[in-house]
């Protein structure tokens, strides 16, 4: 059965059997049953029974673990457009900044895009009614943006200082969604892919961007797996067979009743069983990502950079419900093949503080600068197939720790982020330059563009006309990580790798990579990668 999340959802058990506690179970829905008849016939005021049951609900699963979740019918489609291979819609990316909706980027090849909506415009209006304002959130936007392909939505939107709104039709259409953001040779032997979620098209990307790498003369490879949250499990042990050879363990789940209980093996003839290989992680790589990077640790099968994941190993079961609402429950864990529960800890009361804050405090306990502040607990020992030490209880630890680095994340360039500033800039410079940039070969863009002191001085008067007040000491922090991601944003519209059926952002990224610590290590420790595939070393 295939397993997928947010961070692992198991799909297919909807028929539960009998309780050995059904006469219990039968008196608390008679209280409950009882309590809310009175509320609804006697209570004073006027009460909506059917949110009273959703909270009612909401709160007994807290008493459970922080992944069993109860959504209501309105919002599933939101919940699970994430891991859906396509979406009708209008094609936008979005973020709600001051109670404004930005469009980050049209979908390139999108109705959008093709109606001639761009980045940093506001959509305040929406067929007539306004779209601003503190009840504006993401289900908003989607209810309101997404529809069937072929119908129209007329979208009002402010454009830089203008006063005037412009009116734009957009006719919806099938947008696709893509998993892989970039599949590109760093040099003649060196291929890099990043995988941003497991959803339904994932793997048959995957295969793709192998074989395109491959047949452009990879020989080693670095995956880049942080910030992924997960998805389905089986997206992840296929693609975890393409590096594993023969009939090796990749992850097995334990769960109360044996019918939960899996075993998940390589089988097949993978298209990268040999070769040197480096995974990228960090504290945003979740389930579906730790499956894969635990099953490549454990194998001794690849090189683990970067920090410690999120450490999500519960599988949830999606029930339908007869409303149309859904039940996420927790129903196994998933190990790794050395025996690992990389679930890090939780309790069962309520609303544990401690898990939904520990990317924070991990910040505060400075582990996510210094690999010495983690502390492992000697009983969750455990080998990998060559012998190499691996612990359990909460994540997976990389083989090689790169720090985080914050040396240029300052509240200035925050703000100038959140107002678009930035993303708006690289646009219209694109349009007013776009022949002569055309012109150019990549590799020539890459090696001679440079973001000049008067742009950057122009993104500043930007940001100042849009409240985003200049800070010198904060500017001068972030000013070479604005230069880079001006001249990425300006090659991802020149190139729009993107545009087609791809979705890849190939050029953003290599622009990007220039200040990406963790990247750059990487490109260094294929030789202990080798050494690990073959066995020579553990690596500590």
């Amino acid at each position: 059965m295939a397993i997928a999340i947010s961070g692992g959802i198991f799909i297919g058990a909807t028929m539960f059997g009998g309780s050995s506690n059904m006469s219990s179970i039968t008196k608390g829905y008679m209280k409950y049953k009882e309590i809310l008849t009175h509320i609804d016939r006697d209570y004073v005021d006027t009460v909506n029974t059917e949110d009273l049951i959703d909270y009612s609900i909401e709160k007994m699963l807290e008493k459970l673990d922080p992944h069993t979740v109860y959504i209501p019918a309105k919002d599933l489609q939101m919940a699970r457009a994430q891991l859906e291979g396509d979406f009708d819609g209008i094609g936008v990316e979005f973020n709600i900044f001051k109670d404004t909706v930005f469009v980050v980027a049209p979908i390139a090849g999108g109705p959008s895009e093709t109606a001639g909506i761009r980045a940093g415009d506001k959509i305040v209006e929406v067929d007539g009614k306004p779209m601003v304002g503190k009840e504006v959130d993401n289900s908003t936007v989607f209810s309101r943006l997404r529809g069937p392909k072929g119908s129209k939505v007329k979208i009002g939107i402010k454009r830089g200082l203008a006063n005037d709104l412009l009116n734009f039709t957009v006719t919806r259409n099938k947008i696709p969604t893509y998993s892989i953001d970039a599949t590109y040779m760093i040099d003649n032997k060196t291929g890099y892919i990043k995988v941003n979620r497991f959803a339904a098209n994932t793997y048959e990307e995957f295969k793709k961007a192998m074989n395109t790498l491959k047949n452009e003369g990879m020989q080693q490879l670095v995956l880049d797996l942080r910030g992924n949250p997960g998805g389905y499990m089986d997206r992840a042990t296929n693609m975890a067979d393409e590096f594993i050879a023969g009939n090796k363990l990749i992850v097995y789940t334990d769960g109360k009743e044996s019918r939960y209980d899996s075993r998940v093996n390589a089988y097949i003839n993978g298209v990268f069983e040999k070769g040197p290989v480096v995974v990228l992680i960090d504290e945003g790589s979740a389930s579906a990502s730790e499956i894969v990077a635990g099953a490549l640790q454990d194998n001794d099968r690849a090189l683990i950079v970067g920090r410690r994941s999120f450490g999500k190993g519960l599988v949830q079961a999606p029930i339908p419900l007869e409303d149309g609402s859904e039940l996420r429950l927790t129903i196994s864990r998933y190990y790794t093949p050395s025996g690992r529960s990389i679930q890090k800890p939780y309790t069962h009361e309520g609303e544990d503080e401690d898990y939904t804050m520990d990317v924070m405090k991990r910040y505060e306990h400075g582990e996510l600068f210094h690999a010495d502040s983690i502390k492992f607990n000697d009983s969750l020992k455990f080998q990998t197939v060559k012998g190499r030490t691996v612990y359990g209880g909460g994540g997976i630890m990389p083989d090689v720790f790169v720090p985080l680095d914050t040396s240029y994340n300052t509240k200035y360039l925050n703000k100038l982020v959140n107002a678009n500033i930035i993303r708006e800039y690289a646009f219209n410079y694109y349009t007013k330059n776009k022949a002569e940039l055309e012109k150019m070969k990549f590799e020539d863009f890459k090696n001679n563009f440079a973001v000049t002191d008067q742009m950057m001085k122009d993104v500043v008067n930007n940001g100042t006309a849009a409240g985003a007040q200049f800070n010198e000491l904060e500017y001068n922090r972030s000013k070479e990580f604005i230069r880079t991601q001006l001249k990425a944003l300006i090659a991802r519209s020149v190139w729009k790798s993107g545009s087609g059926s791809t979705g890849l952002n190939n050029e953003y990224y290599q622009v990007m990579s220039s200040n990406d610590e963790v990247y750059n290590q990487a490109l260094n420790l294929f030789d202990r990668a080798a050494e690990i595939e073959k066995g020579k070393v553990a690596v500590k």
